[in-house]
């Protein structure tokens, strides 16, 4: 039903900013809690930031406050992740993700996911 795709991920070196964009389609995109997650090889998937339905309620992991944005919009139908002092721990693919309902934080409460994008921060 619905479909999400991301882009903007790439090779940084530390200290540098990404915006990730997830583009939504085949759904009602501002009904969704919309979540970004990431994934380093051999890992976990793990949770990053969350946005409710409105914008108005936002998320994060301990590990990326104060460095990472999360950002939504309806018109658009996208949600965005503002990157910004990348360390090499935030090497990962990043997955952006689509559920109903109030903000998630765990994978498991997300019905759509996306491919992913890579972000790979050098030292």
């Amino acid at each position: 039903q619905v479909q999400l795709v991301e882009s903007g991920g790439g090779l940084v070196q530390a200290g540098a900013s990404l915006r990730l964009s997830c583009a939504a389609s085949g759904g009602t995109f501002g009904t969704y809690v919309m979540g970004w997650f990431r994934q380093a090889p051999g890992q976990e998937r793990r949770f990053v930031a969350a946005i409710n339905w409105s914008g108005g309620i936002t998320y994060y992991a301990d590990s990326v406050k104060g460095r990472f944005t999360i950002s939504r919009d309806n018109a658009k139908n996208t949600v965005y992740l503002q990157m910004n002092s990348l360390k090499p721990e935030d090497t990962a693919v990043y997955y952006c993700a689509a559920a109903s309902g109030v903000v998630l934080t765990s994978t498991g409460s997300y019905r759509y996911w996306g491919q992913g994008t890579q972000v790979t921060v050098s030292s």
